[in-house]
C-alpha cells in the first residue's frame, strides 16, 4: 500500500530532476499559471498546451520544432496536460522534436479541470491549445492544429 502512495511522488521527483541535457519538466499546480506569467513579465511568449495521447498535438510538434529553430528569440512554453506518470514519454517526445530546451511543464494536480480554468475559464480542454501573449500579456487562444502561416502571423502580432 505504501509503495502505491509513493510511486506517483517518485515519478514526479524523477520528472523534475531530469538532467540539463535532456531538459527538465516542471510540475504545473494551482498558481503555477500566475508564476509563469510573473516569470515572463513584459515578455511576449507562446504557451502550447498538448498531451502525449493527442495525435493532433504530436503532428504539430514538427512545426513547433521548426518554429523554435527559425525563431530562437521566441519564448515557447510547453505544457503537457499529462500527469507525472507520463514524464518519460513527455520527455522523449520533447527530445525527439528538439523542444527539450524550451520551458516544459506537466499537470501535477489530479484536478485538471481546475488547472484548465486557472489558465482560461473559457477553455474546456480541447487540444492542442495555443496561447500567444504579447509583451503586455494580452493573449489570443486558439484550439486545434495551426499551420506554419498561422504561427508566423501570430508571432508577428506578438512583436517578436
Amino acid at each position: 500500500m505504501k509503495i502505491k502512495c509513493l510511486l506517483p511522488a517518485f515519478l514526479i521527483y524523477l520528472a523534475t530532476t531530469a538532467s540539463a541535457d535532456s531538459g527538465s519538466l516542471k510540475p504545473f499546480n494551482s498558481d503555477s499559471y500566475h508564476e509563469l506569467l510573473k516569470a515572463h513579465s513584459k515578455q511576449p511568449f507562446m504557451l502550447v498546451i498538448w498531451s502525449v495521447t493527442c495525435s493532433s498535438c504530436l503532428k504539430e510538434m514538427e512545426l513547433l520544432s521548426i518554429l523554435h529553430k527559425n525563431r530562437p528569440a521566441l519564448k515557447i512554453v510547453m505544457l503537457a496536460t499529462d500527469d507525472g506518470s507520463a514524464a518519460a514519454e513527455i520527455q522523449n517526445i520533447l527530445n525527439k522534436h528538439q523542444l527539450s530546451d524550451t520551458e516544459n511543464w506537466f499537470f501535477a494536480s489530479e484536478n485538471a479541470q481546475k488547472l484548465r480554468f486557472e489558465i482560461d475559464p473559457g477553455w474546456y480542454g480541447e487540444l492542442p491549445r495555443t496561447y500567444f501573449y504579447d509583451a503586455g500579456h494580452r493573449r489570443e487562444g486558439i484550439s486545434g492544429v495551426l499551420s506554419q502561416e498561422d504561427y508566423a502571423s501570430h508571432v508577428v502580432k506578438m512583436g517578436v
